[in-house]
C-alpha cells in the first residue's frame, strides 16, 4: 500500500517551475504565482485608457514588400513544416547579411540556424551549453527572459550592474565576475532596457576575458540596426579572438516591426551550432514557414531602407525624449533600441514603481519601472528610473508627450 508520504500534494511535486518563477520574482509571500509588473501596468493602461509605453513592440507593421512576400508564400502553399535548420534561402540571406554589414564569412549550411524568435535561440543555446555548476554572466538590468532561461538550464546567474545614469559597463567589475566556473557571458548589445551601446573597446576587453577564462560569448543583437546619432554597433564576432567562441543571436521582429512572426536566427561555429540545433529540434523543431521567405527579402533590402527604418525610430525617440524633459524627468536620448530611461526624482518620486502606479491616473501614460529588470540586490541602483517604449506611431508619442506634461501640475 502506498504511504501517505508517497502521495505528496500536487503542488509539492511540481517544484521545477517554482524554481524558475522564483528566479524572476514571480512568487508571492505564500509561494503562489504572482502577476508581473508588466501585466499590472498593462491592466492599468486598459482600466484608465492610458497610452501604454510599457510594452516593447511597434504599433505599425514593417516594410510592405516584406509583408507582401509573406502573404504570397501563404497563397503559394508554403504552410507546412520548414526544414529544422530553416529554409536554405533564409540561411543564405543571414550569411549575406553578416558579410554585408560586418564583413563576416559565415557558412549558411553549417553555421546558421533559424529559430522561433531570438528567445528560442537563447533558450536552446543555454540549454545546450550550460548546466548545474556553470555560471552565466549577464549585464544588469537585463531582459527578464535571461534569468528564467539560466534557471531552466540549472546554471547560476552572475550579474554585473551597468552604472546609472549613463549605464556604462564597469570593466573592472566585469573582470571580477569571471571565475573558473564561468561558462558563458551573455551580452545584449544594443542593450534593452537602457538603450546603451557597448563600444568596440569594451567588447575587446570582454573577448580577452572570455579567452582567459575559456568562456563562450552569447550575444543578443536584436537591436543591431536601431542605433542612433553617432553611435555605432559592432557585432561581437568582429572582434579578433571572438569568432571561435561566440554565438550571435538576432531576429527580424525588431528591425522589420514584425515581432509576432517570431523569426530569429543565430550564427556560430559549426560545432556550437550543431549543439544548439540538437536542443532546438526538441523545442519547436521548426519555425513559421511562410514568414521565412519574407524575412529573407527583408534582410536583402537596400541600405536606404535600413536607414529609413532607423531614422523613423530615431524620430520617435526624439518626440518622446522631448516630452519627458518637458515634463520634468531627467533623461538622455537613448543611443539605440526601442526604449529610453528617465529618472523621476526631479518630479519628487525616488521610487519609480510608485510613480508608475500613479501615472495612469495623473497623466494617462504607462511605463515600466527599471527595477523590473534587476535583481533585488541591485534594485536600489535603479529605483528612480522608468523605461518608456518609443516604438510607436508619431501621433501616439506626441499624445503621450502632451499627457506627460500634466505631471508638472
Amino acid at each position: 500500500m502506498t504511504s501517505h508520504e508517497d502521495c505528496a500534494p500536487h503542488e509539492e511535486r511540481t517544484q521545477p517551475w517554482r524554481h524558475v518563477a522564483a528566479a524572476v520574482g514571480l512568487l508571492n509571500d505564500k509561494g503562489q504565482p504572482a502577476p508581473t509588473v508588466f501585466a499590472e501596468m498593462t491592466n492599468l493602461a486598459i482600466e484608465t485608457g492610458s497610452v501604454n509605453l510599457g510594452q516593447g513592440f511597434p504599433d505599425a507593421s514593417g516594410p510592405q514588400i516584406v509583408l507582401d512576400v509573406a502573404r504570397q508564400a501563404i497563397a503559394d502553399g508554403v504552410n507546412q513544416y520548414a526544414p529544422g535548420p530553416g529554409l536554405a534561402d533564409l540561411r543564405l540571406a543571414v550569411a549575406e547579411h553578416q558579410q554585408r554589414f560586418y564583413g563576416l564569412d559565415v557558412d549558411p549550411d553549417s553555421e546558421v540556424l533559424i529559430t522561433t524568435g531570438a528567445t528560442e535561440a537563447l533558450a536552446a543555446t543555454l540549454l545546450a551549453l550550460t548546466g548545474p555548476g556553470d555560471e552565466v554572466i549577464t549585464l544588469e538590468p537585463c531582459y527578464d527572459a535571461y534569468t528564467a532561461l539560466i534557471a531552466m538550464a540549472g546554471a547560476r546567474q552572475v550579474r554585473v550592474p551597468l552604472t546609472p545614469p549613463t549605464f556604462d559597463l564597469d570593466l573592472d567589475r566585469l573582470e571580477q565576475a569571471f571565475s573558473e566556473r564561468t561558462r558563458v557571458i551573455l551580452l545584449n548589445n544594443p542593450h534593452n532596457p537602457t538603450g546603451t551601446v557597448i563600444g568596440r573597446a569594451a567588447l575587446t576587453r570582454i573577448v580577452e576575458l572570455a579567452e582567459r577564462f575559456d568562456a563562450l560569448i552569447v550575444t543578443d543583437e536584436v537591436y543591431e540596426h536601431l542605433v542612433f546619432d553617432d553611435a555605432r554597433h559592432t557585432s561581437i564576432a568582429q572582434i579578433p579572438g571572438a569568432s571561435d567562441r561566440s554565438i550571435t543571436v538576432s531576429s527580424a521582429g525588431k528591425t522589420f516591426s514584425v515581432t509576432g512572426w517570431k523569426i530569429g536566427w543565430l550564427t556560430a561555429p559549426a560545432h556550437l551550432r550543431q549543439a544548439v540545433q540538437t536542443v532546438k529540434q526538441f523545442l519547436t523543431f521548426t519555425t513559421g514557414a511562410p514568414f521565412q521567405p519574407a524575412v529573407a527579402t527583408g534582410l536583402r533590402l537596400p541600405n536606404s531602407d535600413y536607414e529609413q527604418i532607423r531614422c523613423g525610430l530615431q524620430h520617435g525617440r526624439d518626440i518622446l525624449h522631448g516630452g519627458l524633459v518637458a515634463a520634468g524627468f531627467d533623461s538622455s536620448p537613448a543611443a539605440a533600441s526601442y526604449f529610453c530611461v528617465a529618472d523621476g526624482s526631479p518630479l519628487g518620486f525616488d521610487d519609480a514603481t510608485e510613480l508608475a502606479r500613479v501615472m495612469p491616473e495623473r497623466c494617462g501614460v504607462v511605463a515600466i519601472p527599471l527595477t523590473a529588470f534587476a535583481a533585488p540586490e541591485n534594485a536600489e541602483l535603479y529605483r528612480p528610473y522608468l523605461r518608456f517604449a518609443f516604438s510607436k506611431r508619431d501621433a501616439v508619442l506626441q499624445d503621450a508627450a502632451e499627457r506627460l506634461e500634466r505631471l508638472r501640475g
